[in-house]
């Protein structure tokens, strides 16, 4: 293509001229394209100065080629020219800013300048993909603001005042009821007639206490025959001293002790003289040798507890039909009940057979899918029974107190008489209040707890949701079945399994003793392995004891429960056969106690927000920013650089590892960008001004329009307007 001659110069001039609206361009035009201008200097002879548009706002060669005064003509008289040229090519240049002439082109100048990043990044991004999602995240995050800003201009706003009044109903606990005694003595002389008498036996040998002879007839079936030959072979023994020498109460003479093993940890610790300690030896019935020695400083605990100890063990051959039938009834063991100001009967009673306390009655079990409720506190609207304990058909080595026991719990717990219960009195009014406490702890990582108990390795044997003593039992239970090869008889019987007697395990109860005493020393691995719950309810419980009935009501209020109870009871009650039991919420105030955590997601994003906004001035899409460029783009740039190297390396290899570098000819026919043009931001008229003069480097690659013949005396026909009055000077 021939470079423009003369006329094509004018008549750009002219277009330039005739619109000011339009920009100055040449025959090549479009963003990155450099510009070249000559301009004569005024004075023949002299070589034209070159002036270059970087295409960037500013020109190259110092001010435009229009703004320069010709050399020779007075300072004053070139200014105003001057000043002319310079708005004019103002006017024909883009303008940016507040001043645009589109909104598109405003637009473009807020998302280029302003320190939203997202607008920002949609503008310069390359790529429709890339500008697509960064559209999608700060139109995500202008409708998050809207919205957060919108609540909280609602709440402002809203001068509404609410006045909640809430009648608040509390779930009555279950509440469970055993009587001291688990079994009527009167029913059970037949089945421990043999263990009575060696008992009597014992205190007529050791206390010289005698009641006569017993007149307990022996079982018709003789199912106990081969009890006296244990009794026999685990006496009760009163160790003289510490040398291994003991007293057989049932021969009345003296034996050594044998066996390597000398239990020390007696249940009272001894004060007294030697002489007074009573006991009894467990050995293996595999290994004589090892045995163990039980002794306590006082009589009569040692009675007790081998008493308790054969006790169960007949107990354990007893089926848990007939156990039911020896046991308290609901008729034999209620009286009179009440529920918030409400009569009730055995009806709302649910009976369950515990192993050590015999029938058991819950009140408000839930068995029915019903839980009672109540919405007023005090005493008059809990629960109000009266019980007939029947002191007289107590066994007298059993038990040694007189009353019942009872346990507050929720409907899916089981209920732990011979652990947490509470003892109430006979002849006496016992008011327990209570305070309902619902509890929430946090699982892991915040603490060893358990939710459901699912992950803990241990069988749940009662039937009933997790708890810490019900995983305790349970393991202390399965070690019992695989160590002594039965169950013992105060917890649930698992599966495939039978209680312990001495007629098929007669080793049991040496077992037995060594695995409870590893148990307590925890030893065993059930405290390890058992964790708490995480959730729990819990009834902090407030006793209070009063004489009933008064002196001056014992009178009647006896004779009215007797002929109430006389359909059955052919005896005038005493107040020493009745309790009287309250149990109520004291106030209707659920407490709740929860774990929160004290570090949160979203507390960690604000103190990480906090310290970039603090520091730095960032908020989540410059962090994204800073993602982009510094991982995403700075990884491409890197691969990209790594793959160039990659593939020189192999046609060097295919060319037969000449290694020439190329020639210079051959970088010139690949061309280069100009680096100047570049960035997208085009800057401003005012801005292009202050650019630095450019360095020395090759000329851009796409070259202007030749303006060779663009001469300020010969580009026009006629002089222009604005160099009229310089002529006139």
């Amino acid at each position: 293509m021939a470079p423009p001659g003369p006329e094509s110069g004018r008549g750009e001039a002219r277009r330039a001229r005739s619109s000011p609206g339009r920009p100055f361009r040449g025959s090549n035009t479009g963003k990155g394209v450099g510009c070249r201008v000559t301009v004569p200097r005024g004075r023949a002879g002299r070589k034209p100065a070159v002036a270059v548009w970087r295409g960037t706002g500013r020109w190259a060669g110092g001010d435009p080629p229009a703004a320069r005064s010709v050399p020779g003509s007075p300072a004053a008289a070139a200014t105003a020219p001057g000043k002319k040229i310079t708005a004019r090519l103002k006017r024909t240049l883009p303008v940016r800013g507040p001043q645009a002439p589109t909104l598109s082109e405003l637009m473009r100048w807020y998302c280029l300048n302003t320190n939203t990043h997202g607008c920002r990044r949609i503008v310069v991004s390359r790529g429709r993909l890339r500008r697509l999602l960064w559209i999608l995240l700060t139109l995500s995050a202008v409708g998050l603001i809207l919205w957060q800003c919108a609540e909280l201009l609602m709440n402002y706003y809203s001068a509404s005042v609410s006045v909640t009044v809430q009648f608040q109903k509390l779930p009555f606990p279950a509440v469970t009821i055993c009587n001291i005694n688990p079994y009527k003595y009167s029913a059970m002389k037949e089945y421990l007639s043999e263990l009575d008498k060696e008992t009597k036996k014992a205190l007529e040998t050791f206390y010289g206490f005698s009641e006569g002879k017993s007149k307990v007839r022996r079982s018709v079936d003789n199912w106990n025959s081969t009890g006296s030959d244990f009794f026999q072979q685990i006496p009760l023994l009163k160790v003289e001293d510490f040398s291994r020498t003991a007293t057989d109460l049932h021969s009345g003479q003296k034996r050594k002790i044998e066996g390597s093993v000398f239990h020390k940890d007696s249940s009272i610790v001894n004060s007294g003289d030697s002489n007074d300690i009573i006991g009894f030896q467990l050995c293996d019935a595999n290994n004589s040798s090892e045995c163990a020695l039980y002794t306590f400083s006082s009589g009569v605990n040692a009675i007790q507890e081998w008493y308790k100890l054969h006790y169960m063990n007949i107990m354990a051959q007893i089926p848990l039909e007939t156990k039911e039938k020896l046991s308290y009834s609901a008729d034999d063991l209620l009286l009179t009940c009440f529920f918030d100001g409400l009569s009730c009967d055995k009806r709302h009673f649910t009976r369950f057979h515990h192993p050590l306390h015999g029938n058991c009655y819950t009140f408000n079990s839930g068995e029915n899918g019903t839980i009672l409720s109540t919405s007023t506190g005090g005493s008059e609207y809990g629960l109000q029974v009266v019980l007939y304990i029947d002191e007289a058909d107590y066994n007298p080595f059993l038990v040694t107190s007189t009353g019942a026991k009872i346990i507050v719990h929720d409907q899916n717990e089981y209920p732990f008489i011979e652990d947490i219960g509470t003892e109430i009195e006979t002849a006496a009014a016992t008011s327990i209040g209570m305070h309902f406490t619902r509890s929430r702890k946090l699982s892991k990582p915040y603490s060893d707890c358990t939710e459901t108990g699912a992950d803990i390795p241990v069988e749940n044997l009662y039937n009933k949701s997790y708890s810490l003593q019900i995983c305790l039992h349970s393991c202390f239970q399965k070690a019992m079945v695989d160590s002594c090869g039965c169950a013992q008889y105060a917890q649930p019987l698992p599966a495939g399994a039978e209680y312990c007697n001495y007629k098929k395990n007669p080793n049991w109860m040496y077992c037995y003793y060594r695995l409870h005493e590893k148990f307590v020393k925890e030893q065993l691995g059930c405290q390890q392995i058992c964790k708490d719950a995480c959730s729990f309810k819990e009834w902090a419980l407030t006793t209070s004891i009063a004489q009933w009935p008064s002196t001056v009501s014992e009178d009647w209020m006896l004779r009215v429960l007797s002929w109430d109870k006389g359909q059955k009871l052919n005896k005038k009650l005493n107040k020493t056969d009745l309790a009287n039991l309250m149990v109520f919420y004291k106030d209707l105030n659920e407490r709740f106690i929860s774990e929160n955590p004290a570090n949160t997601l979203v507390i960690l994003l604000s103190n990480f927000g906090g310290q970039l906004g603090l520091w730095m001035s960032c908020s989540v899409v410059c962090v994204i920013e800073i993602v982009e460029v510094f991982f995403i783009d700075s990884l491409s740039i890197v691969l990209r650089h790594q793959w160039q190297k990659a593939k020189k390396w192999w046609h060097d290899r295919q060319r037969g590892g000449s290694g020439k570098a190329p020639q210079g000819g051959d970088l010139e026919g690949q061309g280069h960008d100009n680096p100047v043009c570049i960035d997208e931001d085009l800057p401003t008229f005012t801005t292009a001004l202050r650019l630095p003069l450019p360095q020395d480097s090759p000329l851009p690659r796409t070259p202007p329009p030749n303006y060779s013949t663009l001469r300020l005396e010969t580009a026009f026909t006629e002089q222009l307007p604005d160099t009229l009055e310089l002529g006139q000077h």
